[in-house]
């Protein structure tokens, strides 16, 4: 005999297909990306300088929850990349400040928009107008879940 299917046992199963369709989501729009080759965390750092503006090693470390030591190493690839560049920190000379180069500031910008093109197109194709309705409505959702 079996047990009762309950609320519970759906839910976790709806979080199991949930995660299994993001990942593929995540990793189809990363396809897209211009920086595909590059490790999570080091598309974090540059995404963070992005969105934040430039900040040093130790701003890094602390932001991403790593030691300073390794957020160096990150940042180390990432300059002989060509996609960050050091100035030293007007405040304080021993520190350098890292900011994304302007080659790297516009491959983000033209990423995001090769993903969201990508996804504006397969919504479009993809999706009868009804079914867009539905996934407006599951990203109002989404976003209820991963808000604060």
């Amino acid at each position: 005999m079996t047990a009762p299917h309950t609320d519970s046992d759906a839910a976790h199963a709806l979080a199991a297909e949930l995660r299994v369709v993001l990942g593929k989501l995540t990793r189809r729009l990363r396809e897209k990306s211009h920086f595909s080759h590059l490790t999570w965390t080091q598309l974090r750092v540059l995404l963070r300088l992005e969105r934040e503006g430039p900040a040093t090693v130790s701003a890094l470390a602390r932001a991403e929850g790593m030691r300073p030591q390794s957020m160096g190493e990150t940042v180390a690839v990432l300059k002989a990349a060509g996609l960050v560049s050091g100035a030293p920190d007007p405040s304080d000379g021993r520190q350098t400040v890292l900011s994304l180069t302007p080659a790297c500031a516009e491959a983000v910008r033209a990423g995001r928009a090769a993903r969201e093109d990508w996804l504006f197109h397969a919504i479009e194709t993809r999706l009868a107008p009804a079914e867009q309705d539905a996934l407006a409505a599951a990203v109002a959702l989404l976003a209820r879940l991963v808000a604060s």
